[in-house]
C-alpha cells in the first residue's frame, strides 16, 4: 500500500467502516501514514483506533506489519477478519459509534477538550462526531 500524508489532508471519517467494521478505514489511513514516506502528522493509533484495536483482538504492531505488507485494503481487512475475536466487531460498533463525551473519564477531560476545542459544537456529543468535525475544520472539508 502507499504511504499517506495526513498533513494534507485527513485519515477517513471516524464512521467509515470496511468489512463491517467501523473505524478500520481510518485506523488504515494512520497505518499507511507510518509507512516510509508517510507522515502521520498530529495523528495516532492510541485512542479511538486503539480502542477498536483492543475490542476486536487485534495488536497494532501486528496490523502496522499487514497493513505494509499489503496490495490492497480488502487484503487487510481478510487479515483483521481471520485475526479478530469472534463476534468482536458487532461489539466495536456499538460501544465506538455510541460512545460520546459523557462516557470520558473526569480526569481525561481536560486533555480531551484540549485535543477537540470545539466538541461542544457538535450536538450529538459522539466521539465519532466530534473528531469528524474536527478533521473538518483543520482541513476545511468534511471526512469521507
Amino acid at each position: 500500500m502507499e504511504p499517506l500524508d495526513l498533513t494534507k489532508r485527513p485519515p477517513r471519517s471516524a464512521r467509515a467502516t470496511l468489512d463491517g467494521l467501523v473505524m478500520l478505514p481510518r485506523t488504515i489511513d494512520k497505518m499507511r501514514a507510518l509507512l516510509p514516506g508517510g507522515n502521520i502528522g498530529d495523528y495516532h493509533i492510541d485512542g479511538f483506533s486503539g480502542r477498536m484495536l483492543k475490542i476486536v483482538g487485534i495488536d497494532p504492531d501486528a496490523l502496522a506489519a499487514e497493513v505494509a505488507r499489503a496490495a490492497s485494503e480488502d487484503e487487510v481487512a481478510a487479515w483483521v477478519r481471520t485475526h479478530a475475536g469472534a463476534g468482536s466487531y458487532a461489539e466495536a460498533n456499538r460501544v465506538l459509534l455510541n460512545r460520546s463525551f459523557e462516557d470520558i473519564a473526569p480526569e481525561r477531560r481536560a486533555e480531551f477538550e484540549e485535543k477537540y476545542p470545539r466538541y461542544a459544537e457538535v450536538a450529538s456529543g459522539k466521539i465519532c462526531d466530534i473528531i469528524d468535525a474536527d478533521d473538518a475544520a483543520v482541513f476545511g472539508h468534511k471526512t469521507t
